[in-house]
């Protein structure tokens, strides 16, 4: 079985919600300079999940999981599995709550990525896969030239996109109250090796925001989709 797992997503030095385990682009201007356009999408809170013709991986590759929250996503892996081929689905799954809960969800997993053998594909053919295997992406922000940025402005954007609301209604476990979105994630827009990984994607996280303890998985809810409310 051939499957690694995506990539280690490095921190923008003025994202505050790194933990001691992250890692942080101290190189993110001079990497974001080599790059035409990029696009900034909402990063959600949930877990990774990977789906292969081998399987369904969570942020692990070592083997298939078999976790309760991810049934579901394993019985849709079941319907599409013969047609995958080389090409490998990175999504959040949000069929169990974690930190945020989303009063807006219209379905549990959202394709942020998407691998085929040495290549990242472009944000297009993220959409095109996704929407193939009938799933949705990740809600984008804004695509921008970089031509058109500085490395003030960039981050002045996406501060104020971080303190926003996520497009799914966010709500705070610990509060039970309105909060913010959990971060935003930057992405060239075309395609690149996979070894660049590093040098192609970037993300701000909230401070504070994992709340939930390593035992989370003891007590998981399911998150309730929008017309439950």
């Amino acid at each position: 079985m051939d499957s690694r797992k995506y990539g280690r997503t490095y921190h923008y030095p003025f994202s505050p919600g790194t933990t001691n385990d992250d890692r942080i682009n101290l190189n993110y201007w001079e990497n974001i300079s080599k790059i035409n356009t990029l696009i900034h999408t909402e990063k959600l809170d949930g877990e990774n999940n990977c789906l292969s013709r081998y399987g369904v991986f969570a942020r692990s590759h070592a083997a298939p999981t078999t976790s309760p929250w991810t049934s579901r996503l394993r019985e849709q892996w079941s319907l599409i599995k013969n047609d995958l081929d080389d090409i490998e689905l990175f999504g959040e799954n949000l069929y169990a709550i974690h930190s945020i809960k989303y009063k807006q969800l219209e379905s549990y997993y959202y394709v942020f990525a998407a691998r085929c053998m040495d290549k990242w594909l472009s944000w297009e053919e993220v959409k095109f896969y996704a929407a193939l295997f009938d799933f949705p992406t990740v809600p984008e922000i804004k695509t921008e030239a970089v031509t058109n940025i500085t490395t003030e402005l960039l981050k002045e954007e996406i501060i104020c996109w971080s303190q926003e609301p996520s497009f799914f209604g966010s709500i705070d476990t610990q509060t039970n109250e309105d909060c913010s979105r959990e971060g935003v994630v930057t992405r060239n827009i075309e395609e690149f090796p996979v070894n660049c990984f590093a040098q192609n994607v970037f993300k701000y996280v909230r401070k504070g925001h994992v709340k939930t303890n390593e035992h989370w998985t003891r007590n998981w809810k399911r998150a309730r989709l929008s017309y439950e409310f």
